[in-house]
């Protein structure tokens, strides 16, 4: 029974593990990849030998899959809460509404307002590169203001300079003051 237990609690420390090493990996992170990956590998490489050592049963080995399938939810959920990168939101207005502009930059985050045409009529579109852990704060401003706005969230693999390091300091700095 203990070893059973064990192999649980390993696949729930391993697979997490694993899913922020792959995380790190495709976001070029090398060093935190590669060591999460020496984790991982002794992890792995231990609790499969409590699976085949020969003592166990099916229930081992169901053990195992089951504690692999938590670890995912787990390790996912770890990675949401660290948001790691960054996260591109482009926002479709039918009219532009400068009050919505002003609050976004207000809050330190970079907007640039591009004019277009669509099928009917001009069009308003808001470019916002932001860090992913401010995502939602982003989308509930825009929601609260612009219920009716087309959205596309999408992570920009490279960029190079402009407003967004900058601002992000600001707003720091001009948060931790507002809060002490």
């Amino acid at each position: 029974m203990i070893s059973i237990i064990l192999i649980f609690v390993l696949q729930l420390v391993y697979v997490p593990i694993m899913t922020l090493r792959t995380i790190f990996l495709v976001k070029n992170m090398s060093v935190a990849a590669s060591s999460f990956g020496v984790l991982e590998a002794l992890i792995y490489v231990f609790g499969l030998s409590l699976v085949f050592s020969g003592h166990q049963s099916i229930a081992g080995m169901v053990t195992y899959a089951v504690g692999f399938g938590v670890g995912l939810y787990i390790g996912t959920r770890i990675e949401n809460k660290l948001a790691i990168g960054y996260i591109n939101l482009v926002v479709n207005l039918l009219d532009i509404n400068e009050e919505l502009i002003v609050l976004l930059r207000n809050k330190g985050f970079g907007v640039t307002v591009f004019e277009g045409m669509g099928r009917d009529s001009k069009r308003y579109q808001l470019e916002i590169l932001t860090k992913r852990n401010r995502e939602n704060e982003a989308m509930n401003i825009i929601e609260e203001y612009e219920p009716k706005a087309f959205i596309i969230s999408y992570e920009p693999r490279k960029f190079k300079g402009g407003f967004l390091v900058k601002a992000t300091k600001k707003h720091i700095n001009r948060y931790s003051k507002i809060h002490q």
